[in-house]
């Protein structure tokens, strides 16, 4: 027996227990449900007592049959009820039925559809009725009658009563359906009162607002956001409680996350409704966007002089060299020199702006970033001067990670040596930070100079931008944004929060290199050669097979992690080395990707040709899954 039907036979019973009679027709006037009383009540045969049969079906035979008294027209007394049926209102009436006895109807409309109705004998109630009146002949008549209608009224409320309960359920249904759907919502929706305090919340405030808990009705926004947060906020709240829709954004003071609110005002009464969302990645492609542009800008502003400028500095730098080897004056000779200095400075200027203007991809490769990081800050430290100290904190794997190690060093660099002009001639500490934090590598530059003005927190990656006072060329953090955007990171500016000085954040995605033992198969020597060396640059250890014939007899070497082939081999394709039992599959070939042979693939499939950090990127994806 199943559960269902055994829940069935439990509610049948149930129902067959009640007292009264009880029947439960379907929007399309079928019977859905029915007990024992019902049938034994009015006599009705098996065959009308069957789910799904027809309430007209049943009218008929009780009409037949003399229920409803003499009709003249049978037909048209079913047809009656039936359309009364259709259009069925709530209703409470007795009647006496041809053998005497007396039943109350009551019936009550389904939310569902349909309606249920519940039969009462009330026999014994109207015989007790009836022997009051003819044995209190010392009560007036008109007491009589009052104690009636007071009875029937009392059944009338009970009726109305049952009615109202059933409302209330759907009532109490659809606010919980409504609360569902909104706790399913991906933002905080509120409502706030003229003094601020919640009256109602979805519950996803900890979603927007990381720290805040989701149980906030009764509370206040100072109380839920912190004293800080809601002093950025009041105004806002004042104007909407003024009758003035209210759209902006804010940054969140603990988790610099980017909110955007909309406050609407609550026209039926005092209040404000909440909307709350978190766009912080929505601002960073819009402010990626937007470098892109200036850079693009850049790129056309420069693009056209870089030429003419390139030879103007190789004549100058020609004629000072000569000038130099000739026998001028000792002030003479100290001028050239300087002149020399200030083009070799124009000449570095120049690759940097190529490199903003068309910059670079990256070319990862497996790094242990533990040894990177404290090359560099052996490289970097006897460049900072006396008074300047460079720590280095990591929290790394032990694994090797997928990373482009001169793009990296590079724009580390460059925040060190930022750092120690901000802090110069005072000295201070420069703290790199390093760990990792699934799914991305946080790399932290810190200083104890007195941080960022609140221009160059706006502009600070900005091309040409500077502070230095003439002494700068203003890339410097436009080119770490840029590197860190073509590796798929961020870069984040700001002012520490425990104490003066400057907050830069790179972060970066997590690629642990995972070694491998790794199936090769290539039918052509040359190309198998490459991808041997492309593969053990990864770090991973490589067998080799040139046919599928002999890939098949080296696929279940014991250690095999990994099928590297060709899609089509020259005795056969690559996709029979596909096995859910073995290891993981990657196919390799230059067919269109809408290729019969590329769509059947039952694998990942790398389009030729492509470079170790694709390779690298689909093996991890491969492994991984």
């Amino acid at each position: 027996m199943t559960a269902n039907n055994s829940r069935a036979e439990l509610m049948q019973s149930g129902l067959n227990l009640i007292g009264q009679a009880l029947s439960i027709f379907d929007a399309d006037l079928r019977l859905a449900v029915s007990n024992r009383q019902y049938q034994a009540m009015f006599d009705l045969p098996d065959n009308l007592i069957r789910k799904g049969t027809f309430f007209e079906d049943t009218i008929r035979f009780l009409v037949l049959r003399g229920e409803y008294g003499q009709q003249d027209d049978p037909d048209d007394a079913v047809q009656l009820r039936v359309e009364q049926a259709r259009a069925f209102r709530p209703h409470y009436m007795e009647r006496q039925r041809p053998n005497g006895r007396w039943v109350a109807v009551e019936g009550a409309p389904l939310s569902q559809g349909g309606w249920v109705t519940v039969y009462t004998d009330i026999t014994e109630i109207k015989r007790q009725e009836t022997l009051l009146r003819a044995r209190s002949e010392e009560l007036s008549g008109q007491v009589l009658d009052h104690a009636e209608r007071l009875s029937a009224a009392n059944r009338e409320l009970a009726a109305t009563i049952t009615a109202l309960h059933e409302a209330k359920r759907v009532v109490t249904e659809t606010q919980a359906r409504t609360r569902q759907v909104t706790e399913m919502i991906p933002a905080h929706i509120a409502h706030v009162d003229g003094d601020y305090r919640y009256l109602f919340s979805n519950r996803q405030l900890p979603q927007v607002f990381p720290g805040t808990r989701p149980d906030i009705v009764g509370l206040t926004v100072e109380q839920v956001l912190g004293e800080v947060n809601f002093a950025t906020l009041r105004d806002r709240f004042d104007l909407a409680l003024a009758g003035r829709q209210q759209v902006f954004e804010i940054t969140h003071h603990e988790t610099g996350r980017r909110i955007r609110i909309a406050l609407t005002p609550d026209r039926a009464g005092k209040g404000v409704f909440v909307l709350s969302t978190d766009v912080t990645a929505e601002v960073e492609v819009r402010e990626a966007l937007t470098h892109a542009s200036r850079r693009e800008l850049a790129a056309k502003i420069t693009s056209g002089l870089a030429h003419d400028f390139g030879n103007l500095l190789t004549v100058i730098l020609g004629l000072q060299d000569r000038l130099s080897h000739a026998d001028l004056p000792t002030g003479a000779q100290a001028d050239v020199q300087a002149t020399l200095a200030a083009t070799r400075r124009g000449v570095q200027l120049l690759e940097r702006i190529g490199q903003i203007a068309a910059p670079p991809g990256t070319t990862k490769e497996p790094v242990f970033l533990q040894t990177l990081l404290q090359d560099l800050c052996n490289m970097a430290r006897p460049t900072l001067g006396e008074g300047l100290r460079l720590d280095l904190q990591t929290d790394l794997p032990r694994d090797p990670l997928m990373l482009d190690p001169g793009q990296l060093q590079d724009a580390l660099l460059n925040l060190i040596l930022n750092a120690r002009d901000a802090m110069a001639p005072l000295g201070g500490q420069v703290t790199l930070t390093a760990r990792a934090a699934a799914p991305w590598l946080e790399i932290d530059v810190t200083d104890t100079g007195p941080g960022f003005s609140p221009e160059a927190l706006a502009r600070a990656t900005e091309p040409f931008f500077t502070t230095k006072q003439g002494q700068g060329s203003g890339l410097g953090l436009a080119m770490v944004f840029d590197q860190t955007k073509l590796a798929g990171g961020t870069m984040r500016v700001r002012n520490r929060r425990d104490g003066p000085g400057a907050h830069i954040r790179l972060r970066l995605p997590l690629h642990p290199v995972h070694p491998q033992m790794v199936l090769l198969v290539e039918d052509d020597d040359n190309l198998r050669e490459m991808l041997r060396q492309m593969l053990t640059g990864l770090g991973h250890s490589v067998i080799e097979a040139g046919s599928l014939a002999e890939a098949k007899t080296l696929a279940d070497l014991p250690g095999l992690s990994l099928i590297l082939s060709d899609l089509q081999l020259g005795d056969g394709l690559g996709l029979d080395l596909a096995d859910p039992a073995g290891p993981p599959l990657i196919l390799m070939t230059a067919l269109p990707a809408d290729h019969d042979l590329r769509t059947a693939a039952p694998c990942p499939v790398l389009s030729k040709p492509f470079d170790s950090a694709s390779l690298a990127e689909m093996m991890t994806r491969v492994c991984h899954d």
